[in-house]
């Protein structure tokens, strides 16, 4: 879904074109992935990424584990918080009930892989509360915010991709390349990056939910180690 590049401003033209570079770089990434989609069996855990399909999550649980996943991967790689999502499914534990009636040991053992691990069991186990008092709703940003372990970065994934709500996510992959190419200063407040997203972008869940995907695409390639952005090949 490339973007029409007449904005009013450079700056919009700006972050409209580094989207359409990205896309047609490196297509759709069909974020964010799930467990054992494609799975004629429980035993079978792979992630899958679903290009092009906008209507995941479909059930109550798929739901609950792109949250799981928010909290797991909090300052850690991704592989090692889907290792721990991996263990919470062998527990038939991606199920807010069952999750919060695990062994507490048990539970902290199953996501040891994602580090923090006294503080993340709580966080989830807060979120976990939340969404179960949900009942179905969808969460005011405002209120993920009240809950625990639960920052900007968070609640714009939580609401993007399991709500499927247009909040566009700003994360340190994306403040490294707009810092490196000159659009932002690095420190600008969280809400600030996100506001100027926001401002030049339609208010478009599909949009925002390929955006920050391709930023990180793009960013382990060139912005995972210092110097940033050495043969960059788009900037």
């Amino acid at each position: 879904m490339e973007l029409n590049l007449y904005m009013t401003t450079k700056t919009g033209n700006e972050i409209r074109l580094i989207y359409n570079k990205l896309y047609k770089h490196y297509g759709p990434q069909g974020w964010w992935p799930l467990l054992g989609m494609d799975s004629s069996t429980e035993t079978d855990v792979r992630m899958v990424y679903h290009p092009l399909n906008y209507d995941l999550p479909k059930t109550r649980n798929e739901t609950y584990e792109i949250i799981l996943g928010t909290i797991l991967t909090q300052n850690t790689a991704w592989n090692s918080a889907e290792m721990a999502l991996r263990n919470l499914k062998a527990l038939n534990a991606i199920d807010p009930e069952n999750l919060l009636g695990l062994d507490t040991e048990i539970f902290k053992q199953a996501i040891r892989s994602a580090g923090f691990l006294n503080q993340k069991s709580v966080y989830i186990k807060e979120v976990t509360k939340f969404y179960i008092a949900l009942d179905g709703k969808i969460p005011k940003r405002e209120k993920l915010l009240e809950v625990k372990g639960v920052g900007n970065e968070t609640a714009d994934s939580i609401l993007l991709y399991a709500f499927k709500q247009p909040e566009f996510v700003v994360d340190t992959y994306t403040k490294r390349i707009f810092s490196h190419i000159g659009l932002i200063d690095y420190n600008y407040s969280y809400n600030k990056i996100k506001n100027l997203f926001e401002t030049h972008l339609s208010h478009d869940m599909i949009i925002y939910n390929e955006y920050h995907a391709l930023l990180v695409e793009h960013a382990k390639k060139y912005y995972s180690r210092k110097p940033y952005g050495v043969a960059d090949p788009l900037f």
